[in-house]
């Protein structure tokens, strides 16, 4: 069953597209969702969390932004929407995912974002202001650790990165492992469980 999971290149499961709006903070997103990407029926909480916390970012460098597991879009859409001045990239290993980015990106009249297969940071050649991420629990511990670990070395001066993840799915060990690679993390926001961590590179 595991080219059925979100993180798989090529999922198998059977369509079922569906509808899912989202808006915050003056940004109204119609998304589609079809089986075989992650939360299918809903924005999920953590994802609208980080992103509540994101919009409310005062200091971030100029550049461009990162979301990195990007599923159907929520996130990058949202900060495309929010920073139309900056490019936002979305970045996934799953093709059915990238397609509906994809035709999210053109059905919600999104100009400044750019929708492309990376897994991890492997396709990732730009440095970012920011980059956020939902990271794929599901895909193991040691995926997840490379995300956060690695993001320095794809974050300009000044730039940061916001992770969401649930205390009991790891953020004590993502807080440490932040707090090493960077020499800072904060918790921005605790909300049910769901951690927002904010490492920044040092200007």
């Amino acid at each position: 069953m595991t080219n059925q999971m979100y993180y798989a290149k090529q999922p198998t499961a059977a369509h079922d597209r569906q509808q899912v709006n989202f808006a915050w903070a003056g940004v109204n997103l119609n998304l589609t969702t079809d089986a075989g990407v992650f939360s299918k029926h809903r924005v999920d909480y953590g994802s609208i969390v980080l992103i509540k916390q994101a919009s409310l970012l005062t200091n971030l460098p100029a550049g461009n932004v990162l979301d990195l597991g990007c599923g159907y879009g929520p996130i990058g859409l949202f900060a495309a929407k929010h920073w139309p001045e900056r490019k936002v990239d979305l970045t996934d290993v799953n093709e059915r995912a990238l397609a509906l980015a994809k035709h999210n990106q053109t059905a919600n009249g999104i100009k400044n974002a750019h929708v492309f297969a990376s897994n991890i940071y492997e396709q990732i050649g730009d440095t970012y202001a920011l980059i956020l991420t939902n990271p794929p629990i599901r895909a193991g511990k040691e995926v997840v650790s490379k995300i956060l670990a690695d993001a320095k070395q794809h974050l300009l001066p000044g730039g940061q990165i916001l992770c969401v993840i649930q205390k009991k799915q790891g953020e004590p060990s993502a807080k440490r492992l932040l707090t090493q690679t960077f020499g800072n993390c904060q918790i921005l926001k605790r909300d049910k469980g769901y951690y927002v961590l904010q490492s920044r590179v040092q200007a």
